[in-house]
């Protein structure tokens, strides 16, 4: 699907969405009548500095705005933008800056959702995509924290061993289907079906619920994760109760 069809697909009342180069910024009106904001990577760019100082400022603009409407972000993308200037730039900041205002807008109420209709990948995912509160993905998307040649030289593992793990970890293996197992995508749309009412039904989850390890460990992708951060929890409120009582 294109991005012109998705935007019809989802919002039937009509949108009102500019481009800028790779970005995509705007608003819409949901069928029952709400506001949701729109903001995102498109044409498989990669996200460099300027992308995401961008893409921050819109979502702290959005937040600042008190309307606690929903915000939409669209994912089509490459990596992030290796690229000398960017590196200099500290673009690793940059990106961490844009994961931070999604997270700051979901506190404050408004609902997150990524929508993963393309590529995507490092960074550039983490930064968009995995930064909301929910992500949800199309048929055909091809997520990927990190490609097995370039897993292969950080690890210094063979593409042989790496591709073995792939099969039998999805943690270690790129792919809708991987990230699907552990958890990292909430649902896969039906692209036959109409889109609108599958963007309410992810709406209609609350603010600030982040159920990915769980969802991770009934899928078998990630057993641990879930059971480990409960018990980091139940430790810190130990610890915090010991405090405030020492």
């Amino acid at each position: 699907m294109t991005l012109d069809d998705i935007l019809a697909g989802l919002f039937p009342n009509g949108h009102d969405i500019e481009a800028i180069g790779s970005i995509v910024a705007g608003r819409a009106i949901l069928p029952d009548g709400g506001l949701i904001h729109l903001l995102g990577i498109t044409r498989g760019r990669p996200l460099g500095a300027n992308e995401a100082i961008v893409l921050a400022g819109r979502v702290i603009d959005i937040v600042k705005s008190g309307d606690r409407a929903p915000i939409l972000v669209l994912v089509d993308s490459a990596s992030q933008r290796m690229s000398k200037r960017d590196e200099l730039l500290g673009l690793s900041e940059y990106l961490s800056h844009l994961a931070k205002a999604l997270l700051m807008a979901e506190a404050e109420g408004h609902r997150t959702v990524g929508l993963l209709y393309g590529g995507s990948a490092a960074g550039a995912f983490i930064a968009t995509a995995l930064a909301t509160g929910t992500l949800v993905a199309l048929p055909g998307a091809h997520p990927a924290v990190m490609d097995l040649p370039s897993m292969a030289r950080v690890t210094k593992l063979s593409i042989d061993v790496l591709k073995a793990k792939a099969e039998a970890t999805p943690v270690f293996a790129p792919g809708l289907d991987n990230m699907v197992q552990t958890g990292g995508i909430h649902v896969v749309w039906d692209e036959t079906s109409p889109l609108a009412p599958q963007l309410a039904a992810v709406l209609e989850r609350p603010a600030g619920q982040d159920d990915r390890g769980r969802l991770g460990a009934e899928r078998g992708g990630r057993r641990k994760s879930a059971e480990i951060a409960d018990r980091v929890v139940a430790l810190a409120a130990v610890a915090q109760r010991g405090a405030q009582h020492g």
